[in-house]
């Protein structure tokens, strides 16, 4: 766990830095319906339930056509009164029972549905978790956000009615086959031969709806994707500043334009087939009535056979219908399952080692031997570096912009590992140990201050969950804004904003600056960690950090003179190499590439310092 919030900086690659376009994707093999029924398998002690209740509910249902053909040919002819009142009394009763057991056929249906989502939604947050870094960079987290919400959403009919649908329309079509032949083999014969008729729009139909819905869910997550931009904090502010309201009403509106248009197809072609299908239907019950009829006059069928072989017939359409419409629905569904398990099945970059064991507590010996890193083959970001840190020393790595640093030092918690060569503590190759018991022991100040749309309690217990409120004012203490966070009217449960923009540059770093002492890490690393404060509130975090790394190994990518001067060796980085490596005083003498640096950058930075620190004196009426 990186204790310092987000890890910003370049290099953020994984190993190979596959982006998303590059990995492999889904196949239409992945997503069978082996696949989807599959995850009904845990289920199948309720499934069996809800198809004893279907059972149940399908024999309840073929009573009552042979009760009106009762009515018509014995009760009412008859002027049997009782028969007729126990007939009429079973018309009333037995829809009654049927009613009831479908209400609890229901809640045991949605109860294997949404259980079945929550699978589908816990594996994948769980995989895309498990993703390194590389994942992230090259993705739009409005996309990832579409993925693991609203295509798992647009499955859910599917997935909460498939199968239980399925199994309660066979159920249904086979009890009222045997009735069909029971009453008369001639007229079940001719009701059976339209059902042909019925499947023959369905592979047109499904193919033209499976991809009109992959082609929906992705223009979906595009606008999705555009909205978490938009809308987010820096993103507002971005097209405020410039200006850019109208265009970015524009790209939406084309969006949203786009996703109305598909979904007008997509509807269209589904009542297309409905129309078909409605017309089917009523076909079949005509050629009832007329070979029926014709029965009736020559005297071999009665006008009761006919009413309830027609509602039998019903009984027998409408499940066709319901199951070549399900059919329907899963083939459009498929598209979106491929966009699913597309992320579902994609491999971690940064996965533990099948024999990987825990990390003991580090003394924080680090070494890197010989390492190099290529985002893709060819594109390489370092080039054979090869050095080591004593437990308790502070190195500081130099260099400009895009030599490599903030690739070389995410290599501490592996999020991202070498192409070549090794990283090591204490001896311990990190592929070898467990993640989780190597992130426990460092912590990442970076120089993008992430935090949580939570209260400042909450965020600073993202470091260390049972963190005692003792333990947490301690540490905003010893980072400086303890003052400012009891001042606040409600203190420690201020809600911070999204990405804590209710606070200050100065106050957020401040606040993850607290968060890594309060995960007292055996190795620090400080990533430009106070390139946004101001002098003032420089000198009390460089303070706290001082006490904070003691006895501790740390690195940092240097932004300030004072955090040069301080290292016991200093390391400067170009184009992915080691070009100079020694304390302060001996690169100063070189008069190489760091002596360049420290002419042109931290010497400015420093006079920058010195003239904002006179000003704010003067303004203050200390000055001269």
């Amino acid at each position: 766990m990186m204790s310092g919030g987000g890890y910003g900086g370049g290099g953020m690659g994984g190993r190979k830095g596959l982006s998303p376009g590059d990995r492999p994707k889904a196949k239409l093999k992945d997503v069978s319906l082996t696949r989807i029924f599959g995850l009904f398998r845990s289920y199948w002690q309720l499934l069996l339930a809800i198809l004893a209740l279907a059972l149940l509910g399908a024999v309840i249902g073929l009573v009552p056509p042979l009760v009106m053909r009762d009515i018509v040919d014995n009760a009412i002819p008859q002027g049997d009164r009782e028969r007729l009142l126990l007939a009429i009394g079973l018309m009333v009763g037995l829809p009654l029972i049927s009613g009831l057991l479908g209400v609890w056929q229901n809640h045991m249906n949605n109860k294997v549905g949404q259980g079945v989502m929550r699978d589908l939604r816990r594996g994948l947050f769980r995989n895309l978790q498990k993703q390194s870094m590389s994942f992230f960079t090259h993705s739009r987290s409005g996309e990832v956000i579409q993925r693991l919400t609203g295509d798992v959403q647009a499955v859910q009919g599917v997935v909460t009615g498939t199968i239980v649908n399925a199994i309660t329309q066979m159920v249904i079509m086979a009890t009222t086959l045997i009735i069909l032949f029971r009453l008369d083999w001639r007229l079940a014969l001719i009701s059976i031969v339209i059902l042909p008729l019925f499947v023959i729009p369905v592979r047109s139909v499904s193919r033209a709806r499976k991809k009109l819905q992959a082609e929906t869910q992705k223009v979906r997550a595009e606008m999705a994707a555009e909205l978490g931009e938009t809308f987010g904090v820096s993103g507002a502010m971005l097209t405020r500043i410039f200006g850019k309201e109208s265009a970015q009403e524009a790209r939406f509106a084309e969006l949203n334009e786009k996703v109305m248009a598909l979904e007008l197809r997509l509807n269209l072609v589904g009542r297309w087939f409905g129309l078909v299908v409605g017309v089917l239907a009523p076909t079949g019950a005509a050629i009832i009535y007329l070979y029926g009829g014709i029965g009736v006059m020559d005297g071999s069928m009665s006008i009761g056979d006919i009413i309830a072989f027609t509602a039998y017939v019903g009984r027998l359409y409408g499940p066709t219908s319901t199951l070549l419409n399900l059919h329907v629905e899963v083939s459009t569904a498929l598209g979106v399952f491929q966009r699913i398990y597309e992320y579902m099945d994609m491999k971690s970059d940064i996965v533990d080692a099948p024999d990987a064991k825990p990390l003991p507590p580090l003394t924080g010996h680090i070494a890197y031997r010989g390492v190099s890193f290529e985002y893709k083959p060819g594109q390489t970001a370092l080039e054979n570096i090869s050095f080591s840190v004593r437990p308790g020393q502070l190195m500081a790595l130099v260099g400009p912009s895009g030599a490599g640093k903030s690739t070389l030092i995410g290599m501490m918690a592996r999020l991202h590992d070498p192409t070549d060569g090794a990283v090591e503590m204490d001896g311990h190759d990190l592929r070898q140990v467990t993640l989780q018991s190597l992130r426990e022991q460092v912590a990442f100040v970076t120089q993008e201050s992430f935090l949580f749309h939570e209260t400042i309690r909450e965020n600073m217990r993202f470091a260390k969950e049972d963190a005692t409120d003792g333990e947490i004012e301690d540490a905003c203490r010893k980072a400086y804004i303890h003052d400012l966070i009891a001042g606040l009217p409600e203190g420690y449960d201020t809600m911070v904003g999204e990405r804590g923009h209710r606070l200050s540059g100065g106050e957020r770093q401040r606040l993850a600056i607290a968060r890594a002492i309060l995960r007292n890490p055996r190795v620090l690393v400080l990533d430009e960690a106070t390139s946004h404060l101001d002098s003032e509130s420089e000198a009390y975090v460089q303070t706290a950090l001082e006490e904070l790394m003691q006895g501790r190994t740390t690195i940092v990518i240097a932004h300030r003179l004072s955090t040069v001067l301080a290292a016991d060796s200093i390391i400067t980085l170009e184009n992915g190499r080691i070009a100079e490596q020694g304390t302060h005083a001996e690169l100063l003498a070189k008069e190489g590439l760091y002596a360049k640096l420290y002419h042109t950058q931290f010497a400015k930075v420093e006079e920058q310092g010195a003239a904002y620190e006179a000003d704010r004196l003067q303004a203050n009426g200390q000055g001269d």
